[in-house]
């Protein structure tokens, strides 16, 4: 089995969740307060077979979570909210805006802007040392990890200096 199609691999375990378009603006639009089927579709424009696949899939991989609601003289619905998890997915978000906007511009500006609570300051996505320093992305190296070793556990790779420049 290939790194790119293993389940030790982050990016294939994350993209089997995420790695559909119509996911991550479920997802977008649940940070921007839509919690309704009704929302979704309206701001999406998507399919409503679509949506309710992708909305399975979050609620399934615990990125939502459905809560019943029912509205006066109505039948009972479900409303979606973003987990731990889902809330875990601002910077994946964050990112993806950074390099839209550097990468992919519509020539419009921003969709969306990133900032700070309670200075509004604008912020970025960045590489930060355990020291606090912000690294440049030219200057971060990617390594195989443990998991990426075919067949070889962690601490073998870690024993057999396998993963020596990982955690210089």
């Amino acid at each position: 089995m290939s790194t790119a199609q293993s389940p030790r691999c982050s990016v294939a375990r994350s993209l089997e969740v995420l790695g559909e378009k119509w996911t991550l603006l479920v997802v977008r639009e649940a940070f921007w307060g839509a919690t309704r089927f009704s929302e979704f579709k309206s701001t999406l424009s998507v399919a409503s077979d679509i949506l309710t696949n992708r909305l399975a899939t979050l609620v399934d991989a615990g990125v939502l979570e459905r809560r019943a609601y029912r509205e006066d003289g109505a039948r009972e619905r479900s409303s979606y909210h973003l987990t731990e998890s889902g809330l875990a997915l601002r910077p994946v978000l964050a990112a993806l805006t950074q390099w839209g906007d550097a990468f992919r511009p519509s020539g419009f500006g921003p969709a969306a802007v990133y900032r700070e609570r309670e200075s509004a300051a604008p912020v970025r996505i960045a590489f930060v040392s355990d020291d606090g320093r912000v690294i440049e992305p030219l200057d971060v190296e990617v390594v195989r990890g443990g998991a990426a070793l075919e067949g070889a556990p962690l601490e073998s790779a870690l024993r057999d200096g396998a993963l020596a420049n990982a955690s210089e």
